[in-house]
């Protein structure tokens, strides 16, 4: 990293620490008000410390610190708050699973699904409202909503920060793994044209993910979830290209993944399955390992993934996985009648930018040039992901 700190070097550091920075605040001053406060105030030292003196070895640990001591400064400020500082010193680290704990906390039954999976995904993972919008395909002023209302509701009841009691976790594992997957979703390929994808946070998902399976062994979409994490970041090195570049699946590098990762991935799916009870995130796993298991781009069992997407939406229908499925379809039944399952989704996902990619492959395929260079242009225009956009002007080349 160059000396001093760009800017945009600064924000990103300081966003990949402050989820998990605000999980161990609310832990420790038992509000979302005071931790927000907490953050903003250590945000705004690293921002005035750091171009001077560069980021430190440790950005979770400076953070930390700063807000840890003017935490401590607020405790002492607050005559009702005397007791917990003496029985409850706070430690020089934060816990290692305080972000779980959050997790479940913003997951509480009491609140509306869609509000805890946003609250989660901006107070313990620390994305902004503009990723989450975009994951929920909404408006932002409706996920910012959603947001402050969770909190206030959270307040008003004193839902207790804890992972809840065996009896009580089946309840909100839906939202905790919906939580899960859509921050390993952001890692992965950002929503945001800052970076193109982020190494910690499909790290972060990945940790949040074992520790939940250590939690909960026996439930087999826990161990789905994590399978589908692992074999994503199995393939991880032969994604990109040294220029940060998109490597297309049939053009990358096989002898680059991880084929142990793939095997013991394949053990969890093999282990989830003999429990009989399928689920999405089993099936989006089964789906991966299809491809990575398949030593070639020709050896792909195409015809056993369209199967495993029938089932999938069957259990959890979508329009995103209907086009998931028309892209695997192509491989089988080819581009015309994929291109008619497509097009049947146009009302559903006409602001998505990879429905109008996928249309443009498709009639570049079947010859119709002109019209796969209009998809190829409102694709463009629809993402902010520097490495879509890099594929999708190669495509607007296309003859």
């Amino acid at each position: 990293m160059a000396f001093p700190p760009t800017h945009d070097e600064l924000a990103l550091v300081v966003r990949d620490h402050a989820g998990r920075l605000a999980a161990s605040l609310v832990h420790l001053v038992g509000d979302f008000a005071t931790a927000e406060d907490l953050v903003a105030d250590a945000i705004e030292a690293a921002l005035t410390h750091w171009p001077i003196d560069g980021i430190p070895e440790r950005p979770d640990a400076w953070l930390y610190t700063v807000a840890r001591r003017r935490g401590l400064d607020h405790l002492r400020r607050e005559d009702r708050h005397r007791q917990k500082l003496t029985l409850v010193p706070w430690p020089a680290e934060p816990e290692p699973d305080d972000r779980l704990r959050l997790i479940f906390t913003c997951c509480h039954p009491a609140l509306p699904r869609a509000a805890q999976v946003a609250l989660t995904l901006r107070v313990v993972c620390g994305l902004t409202t503009t990723q989450i919008a975009k994951a929920f395909l909404v408006p932002e002023s409706t996920v910012g909503q959603r947001i402050t209302r969770a909190k206030r509701k959270i307040s008003d009841a004193g839902i207790p920060y804890r992972i809840p009691s065996a009896d009580e976790l089946g309840s909100r594992l839906t939202e905790v793994l919906a939580v899960i997957y859509l921050l390993f979703n952001e890692g992965y390929l950002s929503t945001t044209g800052d970076r193109t994808h982020s190494r910690d946070l499909t790290g972060d998902a990945e940790f949040l993910g074992a520790l939940l399976h250590t939690l909960m062994p026996t439930e087999p979409e826990v161990a789905g979830l994590l399978a589908l994490i692992q074999l994503h970041r199995a393939r991880a090195a032969a994604r990109f290209d040294d220029r940060d570049e998109i490597i297309q699946l049939h053009d990358q590098d096989r002898s680059r993944w991880d084929y142990n990762a793939i095997a013991a991935a394949g053990q969890l799916i093999a282990r989830a399955a003999a429990q009989q009870r399928p689920g999405p995130y089993q099936l989006q796993a089964a789906i991966v390992a299809c491809h990575a298991e398949a030593r070639t781009w020709e050896e792909t069992d195409w015809v056993q993934i369209v199967v495993l997407y029938d089932m999938l939406l069957r259990l959890a229908p979508s329009p995103v996985t209907r086009l998931h499925r028309a892209i695997a379809l192509r491989y089988v039944t080819g581009s015309a009648a994929a291109l008619t399952e497509v097009d049947a989704l146009h009302e559903a996902l006409s602001d998505y930018h990879l429905f109008h990619a996928t249309r443009a492959e498709f009639l570049h395929t079947l010859g119709d040039t002109t019209a796969a260079h209009a998809a190829n242009e409102r694709a463009l225009a629809l993402t902010t992901n520097p490495a879509e956009q890099s594929l999708l002007r190669q495509r607007l080349e296309w003859r």
